[in-house]
């Protein structure tokens, strides 16, 4: 066989070498050949400067040792690679693919994203950048099954920079994820309304949620589906936000989800789950993880916490959704926060399993993990125009505080838990100084039934 855009081998391989300029149109040629004839396609060491690429059903990709995909640093770059999903103000990706099948992207080499690109000033208060309103996802695929992705770094990704769709049936495993850890909304792996899910081996770095699992909704306000069997292992993870997360978007169920053996880095929050639309939450374990939880400025979603769990009703047509039966077994480290479990919802959250936990609480040097964060709350899905903040991130009242940041009853506790029926505590430490520092509260473990109501 012989090609136009490399060189092949029946049933083995086309090489493709690097090239001056803008290689979209060859690269989208050698990938729809290769995909055709199901023959791996790989990049040859050097520069691929790429706009928006289609990913087709049947493609093999292999990044060679030295090749790096460097994406243009354009929006208007990736208009042939619009999305019908839309996460903050994207609606586009670098790379696209659309109920496909059979793909398989892996090597040693590089995704550069230019995420450089997409910062439009700073945001003092917060310690980060300000973004720009339109930035690409690297990757999204929706509707596909039997999906790999293996061994390769993404780097300075604008946006999230996996996300997947109402997959079924994929392994991610060995990537790299390394984000400028001063920019907004550059989570790693999102697992949006997806089916049997393996993770292993990741190490993802960034100043967003980790990995998340979520439930979200289509253009057109209809739910996608539920989230379920799901499997993370042996990763790492540092995130200036929640490191292995699920929620905030549940629009449907999520459930069957294991987290095990993995390290939480340099995190604010470590583990967290966030009920707030509607679908319940379900069937979770976290094993066998080291966590390092440090404060973060109040304009962050928490502060220094080693698990967080809440249930808030933001929308009054669609009251959060239960959270019930949850194994914590087996975590250790450091946290300048609290565990959190608080219902401040209808549904509620049941049946929590708190097993040999061994945390050390010290003080931050910032002092915000002195109080417990219900954001996002129905202030952050519509502020007020004369607020002040970022919108879905943290709005200020008429008096400057910033809404849904709440003080602990006499101070903070090692772990605080408001309207949580059958919870079991076995084997908890929690490693607190002497004498406590100003704030504090002399109680280590602080349960509260009954409690109203907040937002």
């Amino acid at each position: 066989m012989s090609s136009l855009t490399g060189t092949a081998t029946p049933g083995r391989e086309i090489a493709f070498p690097s090239r001056n300029g803008d290689a979209t149109r060859h690269l989208q040629a050698a990938i729809d050949e290769a995909a055709a004839t199901r023959t791996r396609l790989t990049l040859l060491p050097g520069l691929h400067r790429c706009r928006g690429i289609l990913l087709r059903s049947g493609l093999d990709l292999h990044l060679a040792e030295g090749a790096v995909l460097q994406a243009e640093a354009d929006y208007e770059a990736y208009a042939a690679t619009t999305v019908d999903s839309i996460a903050e103000d994207s609606d586009r990706a670098v790379f696209m693919a659309k109920d496909a099948a059979d793909i398989r992207i892996g090597g040693p080499g590089v995704i550069d994203a230019g995420g450089e690109a997409f910062i439009d000033g700073e945001l003092p208060e917060m310690g980060t950048h300000l973004p720009a309103r339109h930035r690409p996802r690297v990757f999204v695929l929706d509707g596909c099954r039997n999906l790999t992705l293996e061994d390769f770094t993404v780097r300075a990704s604008p946006m999230w920079t996996i996300h997947l769709i109402a997959c079924r049936d994929v392994t991610i495993a060995g990537i790299s994820v390394d984000n400028d850890r001063r920019m907004p909304n550059t989570d790693g792996i999102v697992i949006d309304s997806c089916e049997g899910v393996e993770i292993r081996n990741v190490a993802i770095a960034t100043a967003d949620d980790g990995i998340v699992l979520k439930t979200t909704r289509r253009a057109d306000g209809r739910p996608i589906g539920p989230c379920r069997d799901i499997a993370i292992r042996d990763s790492r993870i540092e995130s200036f936000s929640c490191a292995l997360k699920i929620g905030t978007e549940t629009w449907s169920d999520v459930e069957n989800v294991e987290i095990a053996d993995c390290r939480v880095l340099a995190s604010n929050r470590a583990l967290g789950i966030f009920s707030r639309d509607g679908g319940s939450i379900r069937r979770i374990a976290f094993r066998r993880i080291g966590v390092d939880c440090r404060e973060t400025p109040d304009g962050f979603w928490g502060s220094g916490e080693a698990i967080t769990v809440t249930l808030v009703d933001r929308r009054a047509e669609r009251p959060a959704g239960a959270v019930e039966d949850l194994l914590f077994e087996d975590i250790s480290g450091r946290m300048a926060g609290a565990v959190n479990l608080i219902a401040d919802g209808r549904a509620g959250i049941a049946n929590v399993t708190l097993r040999r936990l061994a945390l050390t609480q010290t003080p931050g040097a910032l002092g915000t993990g002195l109080r417990y964060d219900l954001r996002p709350t129905r202030f952050d899905l519509a502020p007020a125009p004369q607020a002040a903040g970022r919108a879905n991130a943290f709005v200020k009242d008429e008096a400057g505080a910033v809404i849904g940041l709440v003080a602990y009853p006499d101070g903070m506790p090692g772990l605080f838990a408001s309207n949580v029926a059958g919870l079991v505590q076995e084997e908890v430490r929690l490693e607190r100084p002497v004498p406590l520092p100003a704030g504090w509260n002399e109680e280590p473990c602080l349960i509260l039934e009954n409690e109203p109501q907040r937002w």
